[in-house]
C-alpha cells in the first residue's frame, strides 16, 4: 500500500494524520519487519476505528473502504479538483494525464488485497470493514446528502474499469457538487482557533431539513423570500434580505427552507455570531472565489446602545474599495425593524454625555437596516391563521382529534405558552403527538 500512496501526486496533498498516510506507515513497517506483531495489530485497529467513526457520522454502509477512499477524493482540494469546481474538467492537457495517473493508483487501493496481512496478523478487521452492514437507520442518519453522494459515486468507482472512467466520475462530481466540505455540506459555522489564528468552517451536521411548503400561512412573505434567492443562485442580480417581526413568527426557519430548496442549486449558507463580525472579511476573502452561493446568516441580530459590532457589518455591507462578490449575501432575522434599541434620548440632538448632535449618531446606526435591499415583516397571526396553521399541523402529522377539541386545547395551550405564533402552534402539535405516542 505504501508503494502505491507514495506515487500520488495531484493529491499528495493528504493530510499528515490522515487514516490512508497512517494505514500506508503501518503497512510498510509490517513489511520491513520493524515493529512487533502486536504493535501492528494495535495501529492497524486505531485507524480501523476513525473509519468506523466517520462512517458512523456520515452514515457510509456496505463497503467502508471504498467510501473512505470515494471522501478522500471528493473532500481533496487541490488545484486540479478546484478548478473542475469552478469550470469543469479541459479536454486535454497535462493535468488531466497526472489526474489519472492518480485516478489509476485509487482504482488499485480501491481493489486491494489485505488477504496477506490479515493472514500474518490473525485479524479479519479489513474483510469486515468491507462487507459492512450499518445499524443505523438511513433516517437517522444527520449526514444524508454526504452520505448519499458519497455511497453512490463508491459503487460507480469499484465498477469502473479504469481510469478514463474514474476521471469522467470524478470531474463530473465536481463540477456538479463542488468539493471539499462546501461540496459535501449545506450549512457552516465559523471557529477561530485562537487569537490570530485560522479560520475555519465547521460543517453543521444535523441542519434543519424543513421544506417551504412545510410552513404553514406567511404566503407573501415566502414568495418574497424565494423571489430574491432564485434570482440570487441564477446569477441575477439580488439584495441582502432582514426578516424582521415578532418572535416565534417562523423567520429563522423560512432561511433554512429556503436553502434546502437552493441547495442544489449551489447554495451554501454561513452562520455567524455578532462577537464574530471583525472576522466577516475573513470569511468573504475565503468563499468569494468558490463556485457556489452563499448566504451569511445572521440570527436573531439587535445591538444594544453600547454595542459597535454593528460598524463591521455595515462596512461588509456597504463595501469599500473592494465591493461585495456577486456569490455573496447577507440575510438576517430580527424582532427589531431598526436593528438598534433607540430610546427618548436619542432622540434630543441636544448635548448628552459630552456628545453634539446625537441624532446624527443614531441616524447612523439606524441607517444598518436600510442597507437591506429587502425587508420581510413577519408578525403574529390572529386568531384564525393560527387556528389554520395549528389544522394544517395536525393534519400533517397525523394528530387524530376533533376539530372543536383540537382548537380549544390550542387556545388553552398558547395562554400558557407566550401567545399565538406559529413556534407555540408547532410546540403544540410536538405535545399531542407525544401524548398519542405514549398513549398508543
Amino acid at each position: 500500500m505504501h508503494k502505491l500512496v507514495s506515487k500520488l501526486l495531484i493529491y499528495s496533498n493528504l493530510v499528515e494524520d490522515s487514516i490512508l498516510t497512517n494505514l500506508s506507515g503501518i503497512f510498510k513497517s509490517w513489511e520491513k519487519g520493524v515493529d512487533e506483531k502486536e504493535e501492528i495489530i494495535a495501529r492497524i485497529y486505531k485507524e480501523i476505528k476513525r473509519i468506523l467513526d466517520i462512517s458512523t457520522a456520515y452514515g457510509f454502509d456496505t463497503n467502508l473502504w471504498h467510501n473512505y477512499l470515494t471522501f478522500l477524493l471528493i473532500s481533496n482540494e487541490n488545484s486540479f479538483s478546484l478548478t473542475c469546481e469552478r469550470t469543469g474538467a479541459s479536454e486535454d492537457g497535462t493535468v488531466n494525464y497526472l489526474a489519472k495517473q492518480d485516478f489509476r493508483i485509487f482504482k488499485a487501493l480501491f481493489d486491494f488485497d489485505f488477504g496477506p496481512i490479515e493472514r500474518a496478523l490473525g485479524i479479519d478487521c479489513f474483510t469486515t470493514i468491507c462487507s459492512y452492514k450499518a445499524v443505523a437507520k438511513r433516517e437517522r442518519v444527520y449526514n444524508r446528502n454526504v452520505s448519499e453522494k458519497v455511497r453512490e459515486l463508491s459503487l460507480k468507482i469499484a465498477a469502473a474499469e479504469g481510469e478514463e472512467e474514474i476521471f469522467r466520475l470524478v470531474t463530473d462530481h465536481y463540477k456538479r457538487y463542488g468539493v471539499g466540505l462546501f461540496g459535501v455540506n449545506r450549512a457552516f459555522r465559523i471557529r477561530r482557533n485562537g487569537a490570530g489564528g485560522r479560520l475555519d468552517f465547521v460543517p453543521i451536521n444535523n441542519a434543519d431539513s424543513i421544506r417551504l411548503d412545510d410552513l404553514v400561512g406567511y404566503k407573501i412573505q415566502k414568495e418574497q423570500l424565494v423571489t430574491n434567492t432564485r434570482a440570487f443562485v441564477e446569477g441575477k442580480a439580488a439584495n441582502n434580505v432582514l426578516l424582521y417581526g415578532d418572535s416565534g413568527t417562523g423567520k429563522s426557519t423560512s432561511v433554512r427552507a429556503v436553502l434546502n430548496e437552493y441547495y442544489d442549486k449551489g447554495l451554501r449558507m454561513i452562520e455567524i455570531y455578532k462577537h464574530q463580525f471583525r472576522d466577516l472579511s475573513d470569511v468573504i476573502a475565503q468563499i468569494k472565489d468558490r463556485n457556489y452561493f452563499f448566504i451569511i446568516f445572521i440570527d436573531d441580530l439587535s445591538f444594544e446602545e453600547h454595542e459597535v459590532e454593528y460598524k463591521f457589518l455595515k462596512a461588509v455591507i456597504e463595501g469599500g474599495v473592494e465591493s461585495r462578490p456577486d456569490n455573496i449575501l447577507i440575510y438576517a432575522t430580527s424582532n427589531r425593524r431598526h436593528l438598534i434599541k433607540e430610546t427618548w434620548n436619542d432622540r434630543n440632538d441636544m448635548e448628552f454625555n459630552g456628545e453634539i448632535h446625537r441624532s446624527d449618531t443614531m441616524e447612523e446606526k439606524l441607517s444598518l437596516s436600510a442597507r437591506f435591499g429587502v425587508l420581510i415583516n413577519y408578525s403574529i397571526p390572529n386568531r384564525q391563521e393560527y387556528h389554520e396553521i395549528v389544522e394544517a399541523l395536525a393534519a400533517k402529522q397525523g394528530i387524530k382529534m376533533e376539530r372543536d377539541k383540537l382548537l380549544l386545547a390550542a387556545n388553552t395551550w398558547e395562554l400558557r405558552h407566550g401567545g399565538v405564533s406559529g413556534r407555540t402552534a408547532q410546540q403544540f402539535i410536538n405535545y399531542l403527538e407525544g401524548e398519542q405516542d405514549t398513549n398508543g
